[in-house]
């Protein structure tokens, strides 16, 4: 009899042992009895009736899912390379169990199908130039699916665009181009300047004072005797020559 009873004791014990479930800070469980969702068990350690109540652990932290590099037509029928991460984290445990069966492939699918869509609604200009409206773009769409399964898109980063070669060559020769206008445009409004300051100067400059910057002028730029220089004097300068010449 006291076999029996301590067997009974044993079989008693394993059983509320088994009942026991530890969960992290991070983690929720979700509870089922008799295959119906009852209640979520918050972080510790619990207890759930063996046999007629289950269990699933759902960790609560936020997950990066790494994206494919995509291959996708712009707008302007340009194809690109696109690769993205997201980040994302559940916020309703129940839902994330009973309403999908894997919402994180779910999450990584969905946003391949959005960077689709953005992408290719999007011209090359605005994809190269404002990542992050593209990325909140795409954030959008995702958000309004994965809300209905207790997932909660924290963000989304374009981490790189490829371009063609030849998309790449014509974009540095734009850019060069750009550069050269640039530096014309530059260049012009310099001479613009000189020639207003110039005039200025030649206001205010009698014309025995031009004769002697002419002069000065000429004595700077021939400082080096290895260089000979030739200039077009002014006509009364060509008189002064003539005469010292002369003597």
């Amino acid at each position: 009899m006291s076999v029996i009873l301590y067997v009974i004791l044993g079989v008693i014990v394993v059983y509320l042992f088994s009942g026991l479930r530890l969960l992290y800070q991070y983690e929720r469980g979700v509870v089922f009895t008799l295959g119906k969702f009852s209640h979520v068990k918050e972080p510790g350690l619990g207890w759930i009736i063996p046999i007629i109540q289950t269990m699933r652990q759902v960790d609560m932290r936020i997950r990066t899912a790494d994206i494919p590099k995509q291959e996708v037509m712009t707008k302007d029928n340009i194809p690109v390379h696109a690769n993205t991460v997201v980040y994302f984290q559940v916020e309703k445990p129940e839902d994330s169990i009973i309403k999908i069966e894997d919402f994180e492939y779910a999450v990584q699918q969905y946003t391949q199908a959005a960077l689709r869509d953005v992408v290719g609604n999007a011209d090359l200009d605005v994809l190269l130039t404002e990542r992050e409206k593209i990325a909140t773009a795409i954030k959008k769409i995702i958000d309004s699916e994965t809300a209905e399964w207790g997932v909660n898109i924290e963000a989304i980063k374009i981490q790189e665009i490829e371009l063609p070669e030849q998309m790449k060559r014509a974009m540095a020769k734009q850019a060069e181009a750009e550069r050269e206008k640039r530096a014309v445009i530059i260049s012009a409004e310099g001479e613009l300047k000189a020639s207003e300051n110039l005039r200025k100067a030649a206001d205010n400059l009698s014309p025995v004072a031009v004769h002697l910057r002419t002069l000065q002028t000429i004595k700077d730029i021939a400082a080096e005797p290895s260089q000979k220089i030739i200039l077009f004097l002014p006509s009364d300068l060509g008189e002064i020559a003539k005469h010292i010449v002369k003597k």
